[in-house]
């Protein structure tokens, strides 16, 4: 493997390990939202959409080039001269190989790198809606807890004059907690889409896990009967 496709491979399995890391419940979304919110990637964050165009462009040229190899080798004519050309025919074989295993290793690369972009932003988001989730809900029981003292001082003073302005503050008060677990239970749906999202990635991504090991072992069983064939003749 040359140097360049050892580097994408290598970029890929990074890529693996993060998608496990962000997809596993290694940290809570809170600790995540933390990290991406820290000074160094803060200052990494004015110029992440430029570094991630130009990852785009450079897995989309190693995948163009790729595909490019691959229809190269992809129409090998058979040998006309019996065991003459029979190493050309297997180096033909080999390159194709090469070239179909750096086709999955850049697209499987490119494909991750959206991936975790998403998630990435998906995790932010969850924890977006856990803070005002948590917000609403203190909210919510301290004006619970003021129309609880309203209606205790309401019940002291029943013959007061200032009745009415009691019971105004007090129907002011319910129609916000209505208000307030109105927008709680949406967020508690918005919540549960995002887990559900998160779930499929995570799925999505332990497939692609499972794709590239069943291709490395077809990879493996390739070379051992490369290296088989060669000793044979």
């Amino acid at each position: 493997m040359s140097l360049q496709w050892t580097l994408i491979a290598s970029f890929l399995y990074a890529e693996i390990v993060v998608v496990l890391l962000l997809v596993l419940p290694v940290a809570s979304p809170q600790r995540w939202q933390r990290l991406f919110k820290s000074r160094f990637l803060q200052s990494l964050g004015q110029q992440a959409s430029i570094y991630f165009l130009v990852l785009l462009a450079i897995l989309v040229l190693f995948l163009l080039d790729a595909i490019r190899e691959m229809r190269k080798y992809s129409h090998i004519e058979p040998s006309e001269h019996g065991h003459q050309h029979l190493d050309a025919e297997m180096q033909g074989n080999m390159r194709l190989f090469r070239a179909q295993r750096n086709f999955y290793i850049s697209g499987f690369a490119l494909f991750l790198s959206l991936v975790i972009r998403r998630l990435v932003i998906l995790i932010s988001t969850q924890a977006t809606l856990l803070a005002q989730s948590e917000a609403s809900m203190k909210q919510a029981q301290s004006a619970t807890t003021a129309a609880r003292n309203l209606l205790q001082k309401s019940g002291e003073s029943a013959q007061n004059d200032s009745n009415e302005v009691h019971d105004k503050a007090l129907k002011e008060l319910k129609i916000e907690l209505k208000e307030l677990q109105a927008k709680n239970c949406q967020l508690e749906n918005e919540l549960s889409k995002e887990k559900k999202d998160k779930v499929a990635v995570k799925s999505q991504a332990d497939s692609l896990a499972k794709e590239y090991d069943r291709l490395n072992e077809e990879y493996s069983k390739f070379l051992k009967a490369g290296g088989v064939d060669k000793k044979s003749d």
